[in-house]
């Protein structure tokens, strides 16, 4: 399996014995940083993290992924580098290719992170965009191979607004690794058509299936996996909340969803969540919208405490399989075959 030299842009670009090759890397360089077994295999390399966005978990995963393997790290936030201000993504790329032998992005437009990958002449990973998100795919798979030793045929239930980054990257990824996708969410939030046939296109090829829903009890009847995302993300306007909380606050998943699906079930969520009153947005919801949503009261809003919490709660076991996955995209993109 040679993925060297290859961007990380969607895993429409991806065949599934390409992806399921860096889920097995992943599994097999968490084991070895587990008992530890040293992988610097990558030390004459420097990457640099182009961050427009800020994060806690992709940051981190990519830092500590390049250290293990030897890297060096230049991290550049938003007000880090000129990209975009006084220098044109074409031209950073240009740059920092030169500099460089990887580039993550993560930030708004997937058109930057393509003329990054299209002008840089290194090796150029989405760490997330307002379309993509396929690094957090990687960790999810992993984290549900972990939990039931398989993808193809899991009942996969996303809950929410089912046309963000999270959800086109994980009907995608459904498809192409043969899982049963079900969206549960009101219509004016399903996916756009055309991404929507394509994954239909990919389903026939790996018996996957894609299936859209308004019933929340429909839609997580019997479900393997329930996974939700946040209802508003960062960089959208505050006057986009009421109109979300109109949509989604019927979709708070909650221990009826969970009960409805089987007792196998695994929560995922690819955080942070807004679960209690401990953030300050969440303080800040509950206070503007609290007497209008009575469910977002306590600071709950796409999940509730009482489930992110429980036994079938995985999120902190995905989180840190961020840092696996993110580690085999880059050692195998950059390095030889690792068997």
């Amino acid at each position: 399996m040679d993925l060297k030299n290859r961007n990380f842009i969607t895993l429409l670009d991806f065949t599934p014995e390409e992806i399921d090759y860096l889920i097995v890397l992943s599994s097999r360089l968490k084991s070895e940083k587990y008992e530890g077994i040293p992988h610097r295999h990558l030390s004459d390399k420097n990457i640099v993290l182009l961050f427009q966005k800020d994060s806690t978990r992709t940051r981190c995963a990519f830092e500590v992924g390049a250290l293990d393997l030897g890297m060096g790290v230049t991290f550049l936030g938003p007000s880090g580098s000129q990209m975009n201000k006084k220098e044109s993504v074409k031209d950073t790329a240009r740059v920092l290719g030169r500099m460089y032998d990887g580039i993550e992005f993560r930030g708004y437009k997937q058109a930057d992170v393509e003329a990054l990958a299209k002008n840089s002449g290194v090796p150029v990973w989405n760490g997330l965009t307002d379309v993509y998100h396929p690094t957090q795919i990687l960790a999810d798979f992993l984290t549900i191979k972990e939990l039931y030793g398989y993808l193809k045929g899991i009942k996969f239930t996303y809950v929410g607004d089912s046309r963000n980054n999270m959800g086109n990257s994980l009907m995608i990824g459904s498809a192409k690794m043969g899982l049963h996708f079900t969206g549960v969410a009101p219509k004016e939030l399903w996916p756009d058509q055309e991404l929507i046939d394509t994954c239909l296109e990919i389903a026939k090829e790996t018996g996957a299936t894609i299936n859209f829903t308004e019933d929340k009890m429909i839609g997580t009847k019997d479900a393997d996996v329930i996974y939700t995302d946040v209802w508003v993300s960062m960089g959208e306007p505050k006057e986009v909340w009421d109109e979300r909380l109109a949509l989604l606050s019927p979709y708070q998943v909650d221990m009826e969803m969970i009960n409805n699906a089987k007792t196998s079930v695994a929560f995922l969520h690819c955080l942070p969540a807004f679960h209690d009153k401990e953030t300050e947005v969440g303080r800040q919801i509950s206070a503007e919208y609290g007497e209008k949503y009575p469910k977002v009261k306590n600071g709950e809003m796409e999940v509730t405490d009482e489930v992110i919490e429980s036994n079938k709660s995985f999120v902190f076991q995905e989180a840190e399989n961020r840092m696996h996955t993110i580690k085999a995209v880059m050692l195998a993109t950059m390095g030889e075959n690792y068997e």
